[in-house]
């Protein structure tokens, strides 16, 4: 990295100071019956609701909740009748897995202030509803410069399933990562799929159209971008199956590991950007457990290795090491409050 952008400068960042709202709470060490409600998908999506159902199934493991059980949902439609069928079930602590689960959650929580409720890439409500968020932009950010250090052909592209907050952010931090790598080394690597001063991109219009997934990729590849960050839960898979076939370009995996979810496909995948699903429902859980359950909203950051990114372990010797060095350099830094500007 050239000398003249190594200055750094803190991460200019509003906070609000609000109040920290404590929910009734049973005693501490009550084991909680913790119920989720999936959004689409289904349980196997080897992404969102996947991974953070995880997290329920680690706090059963550490003794935190006596019962877990989820319900997925075929569409929206299904989001209230799902939650209704929790509150039926006497669940102490209901977890909605999704932003677009906020309303149906909010309402609940609402109306049912001795229930703990959760809400994954969610905000707070009440005393009794808790936000699970996360800096995406963070690791997103390192992920873009890592694919634009590797691009061959100087253009790299992404795009999201719905346009929606907890997607665009991903996107966001992706091109502002690009744009750092360009600034950086005097470069001038194009991305396709989203523009960071208009806020506009490229979507499916939802997280399970693999048709829509494939024309995109093969769209992105024939304008010449050889790495894609697809930020649509498991339309990765459709990507990275059409990047196999045709070995044109590269896949960045998104929440999860791909060696964890998407083995199959580490051949063409390089990195993948983690988001601590599993991590920020296991915490929520423990807290309740613990009698401490409050609204003060759960963030995930690279400080607190609620996001991370991970290098495939058989792309470890193909990416130059100062190039990852550099990206380790970025973690670093930003993880302390600090990020290198030009």
């Amino acid at each position: 990295m050239k000398k003249s952008y190594k200055v750094v400068v803190a991460i200019a960042a509003a906070s609000l100071i609000t109040s920290v709202a404590v929910a009734p709470a049973n005693a501490a060490g009550t084991k909680q019956k913790v119920c989720v409600a999936l959004d689409t998908a289904g349980i196997n999506d080897k992404s969102f609701n996947q991974t953070s159902y995880e997290g329920a199934k680690a706090a059963k493991a550490a003794g935190y909740a006596s019962t877990i059980e989820y319900l997925p949902a075929k569409s929206g439609a299904d989001y209230v009748p799902n939650i209704k069928k929790f509150l039926d079930k006497k669940c102490t602590l209901i977890i909605g897995i999704g932003y677009l689960l906020g309303d149906a959650i909010g309402d609940a929580a609402a109306k049912n202030p001795g229930v703990n409720f959760a809400l994954v890439d969610g905000w707070s409500g009440g005393k009794n509803q808790k936000g699970i968020t996360y800096k995406t932009d963070e690791n997103s950010f390192l992920v873009g410069y890592l694919a634009a250090g590797m691009s061959k052909t100087g253009k790299v592209a992404t795009y999201g399933g719905l346009q929606i907050p907890t997607v665009t952010i991903f996107m966001e931090g992706y091109a502002r990562g690009v744009e750092y790598y360009n600034a950086a080394n005097d470069k001038d690597v194009k991305v396709l799929g989203w523009d960071t001063k208009n806020k506009t991109g490229t979507f499916l219009g939802s997280f399970e159209d693999t048709t829509a997934a494939l024309a995109k990729s093969v769209a992105f590849e024939q304008q010449g971008a050889d790495f894609i960050f697809p930020v649509s839960g498991n339309m990765q898979a459709t990507t990275a199956g059409n990047s196999l076939k045709t070995k044109k370009s590269s896949v960045i995996w998104v929440d999860a590991a791909v060696m964890d979810t998407g083995k199959q496909y580490a051949s063409v995948t390089p990195v993948s950007a983690l988001k601590g699903l599993k991590e920020g429902v296991l915490a929520t859980v423990k807290e309740a457990y613990d009698g401490k359950f409050t609204n003060k909203e759960y963030v995930g950051t690279l400080k607190n290795k609620g996001v991370s990114y991970l290098i495939t372990p058989s792309w470890s010797k193909k990416i130059p090491a100062k190039l990852q060095q550099e990206v380790k350099d970025l973690s670093d830094a930003i993880a302390s409050g600090w990020v290198p500007v030009n």
